[in-house]
């Protein structure tokens, strides 16, 4: 999700970065993505996540971003690479920016990566769990990327009613496709509960979703929800599905339709018992 947020609007980096190292960011950079190819003209090929170049009319530092869901000790060998490619290619500094999930990853991660040469120490900087704010007021939140990502990290805890609450302000303060897409990720990552929860606030005491874009992302969600379903259990059963049959099930839009082929899916010994 995070990647996406960034590909989208190279700037949430540094608005990320600034969470965790404040005064790094040049106070006038302009944000660009750069390609994320890191390779040299040798076999070795190296690929950041993402890599954003901040500054005005030139780069004046570069950022690779790392999204690490779990510790990888081979990273500890390409990430001095990354940086010293990067520097190299783009010509200006350059700092290793890790993102996790997971605290105990994020602890992983900034730890201090020895290069061997005296002085020479690679100290990553890291946003995780506990460096994500915890925003409670989305009429003061000015970056509503910042306000998704504190609903995924925080909103399963006991700040979930707040930052949920934040969250939905924020996005009124947003044209409704950008808050559909945003309220999208949100709702796709969040466990059950919490994701419960979100959809209890979106909707009024009728049961009714508030705004349309709200029941427009709700709606795809459990859309694309039932149509994972049904193709893992139909995978998990040995059905064969051919490509039509599989792109009638992912384009349909009735999820009642859907309902009933993943009732008829548990029980399948061919996709005609499904489709009928």
């Amino acid at each position: 999700m995070v990647l996406e947020l960034i590909r989208e609007r190279p700037a949430l980096a540094a608005d990320l970065l600034d969470c965790v190292c404040k005064g790094l960011v040049p106070s006038t950079a302009h944000a660009r993505l750069e390609s994320a190819d890191l390779s040299e003209h040798k076999p070795v090929s190296y690929h950041a996540d993402a890599v954003v170049t901040l500054g005005s009319d030139r780069a004046e530092l570069a950022v690779i971003v790392e999204v690490q869901r779990r510790q990888d000790p081979q990273k500890r060998l390409t990430w001095p690479a990354y940086v010293a490619t990067a520097r190299a290619r783009l010509g200006c500094p350059t700092v290793l920016f890790v993102i996790s999930p997971k605290q105990r990853v994020a602890g992983w991660a900034r730890e201090p990566i020895l290069l061997g040469h005296p002085g020479l120490v690679l100290r990553p900087l890291v946003l995780g769990p506990d460096e994500v704010p915890v925003l409670t007021d989305g009429q003061t939140v000015p970056v509503p990327e910042l306000a998704a990502l504190s609903a995924v990290v925080h909103g399963p805890g006991p700040d979930g009613p707040k930052v949920f609450e934040a969250l939905l302000q924020c996005m009124k303060t947003i044209d409704a496709q950008r808050a559909q897409g945003l309220i999208d990720e949100v709702i796709a990552v969040l466990p059950r509960a919490a994701r419960d929860l979100l959809e209890g606030l979106m909707k009024t005491a009728t049961g009714e979703y508030k705004s349309e874009f709200f029941r427009n992302a709700v709606r795809e969600g459990r859309r694309e929800g039932r149509v994972e379903i049904i193709l893992d259990v139909l995978s998990a059963r040995g059905v064969i599905v051919p490509d039509e049959a599989r792109a009638r099930i992912e384009q349909c839009a009735d999820l009642d339709q859907l309902v009933e082929w993943g009732r008829r899916a548990a029980t399948a010994d061919s996709i005609e018992d499904v489709l009928g």
